[in-house]
């Protein structure tokens, strides 16, 4: 059975989030540990983070998967901005060791004209600097993103290039995103495609670094560097796409957590259901 669930909220408690997870019909799931939409944030109470600990052994979904907020930015040249970043970063890892959270995601960020060379030296300093504060057994996990303007980490030899320069090789790996990867240029349509992106995933960054997959549609088409998650199967890479995404074990042998939306044609539970249904289970 693939291991697949969605991002769920933390409304109200983090241990809530366990609950809300298991109701979908996951068996892994994703959160944010705090508001991501500001700096500012309050240390995980003992209670709360002990009770989250426990709902996650009770349900036997794994793995509880943290994803950093939106603010940060591992590749900007803005000094004040810079150091908030490494210190969210650090405070991040620490927050998934206190909640047995083995997987923190980051998108690496942009390095706003500055250069992809500059922008990777950038985010390399700072992943090793948060590393070396926080010393715990969480993996950091480098996602693909989708080719945007500025951005690093869009292609496999971009992250391979992150990867080479960061000392504490075995505490970080790589989040797959198929609506990235799309967004990038990797052909995700047809089986020859896929097959062909994961051939140069592996000769460029080896199969094993890869520990989560983002599984999301997309809005945009091949290429265009767009960023917009659509429901399985109803966006540009389509039902065949991730049926043969589905039927490869790069991708079914891993966590999936789809990031979808919530509308009129389909929530949570239906998006999960259809990924169950393209897996052939």
């Amino acid at each position: 059975m693939v291991r697949v669930g969605v991002h769920v909220s933390i409304a109200g408690s983090i241990a809530k989030s366990v609950e809300r997870a298991e109701t979908a019909g996951c068996n892994t799931f994703q959160i944010f540990s705090r508001n991501p939409r500001g700096w500012a944030f309050r240390d995980l109470d003992p209670g709360e983070a002990a009770l989250f600990r426990e709902n996650v052994e009770r349900s036997g979904l794994f793995p509880p998967v943290d994803h950093m907020p939106y603010l940060p930015n591992l590749a900007t040249g803005k000094a004040e901005f810079y150091e908030k970043s490494i210190t969210t970063l650090a405070a991040e890892l620490g927050r998934c060791g206190i909640l047995g959270i083995p997987y923190l995601v980051t998108h690496l960020g942009h390095h706003l004209g500055e250069g992809i060379e500059i922008g990777r030296k950038r985010v390399i300093a700072a992943v090793n600097q948060a590393l070396a504060e926080i010393d715990n057994d969480v993996i950091l996990l480098l996602e693909n993103t989708a080719g945007e303007k500025n951005g690093v980490g869009s292609t496999f030899e971009d992250i391979a290039a992150v990867l080479e320069g960061i000392d504490a090789r075995e505490r970080v790996g790589v989040c797959f995103d198929t609506c990235h990867a799309f967004g990038a240029g990797y052909e995700l349509r047809t089986e020859e495609g896929i097959e062909d992106a994961v051939n140069r995933f592996d000769e460029t960054l080896c199969e094993k670094s890869c520990m989560l997959i983002h599984l999301n549609d997309s809005k945009g088409e091949l290429g265009s560097g767009l960023d917009r998650h659509e429901h399985i199967g109803l966006g540009n890479i389509g039902e065949e796409g991730f049926r043969h995404i589905l039927s490869l074990p790069f991708f079914r042998s891993r966590p999936l957590i789809c990031e979808t939306p919530v509308d009129e044609r389909r929530d949570d539970a239906g998006n999960i259901r259809v990924v169950r249904e393209l897996a052939g289970e």
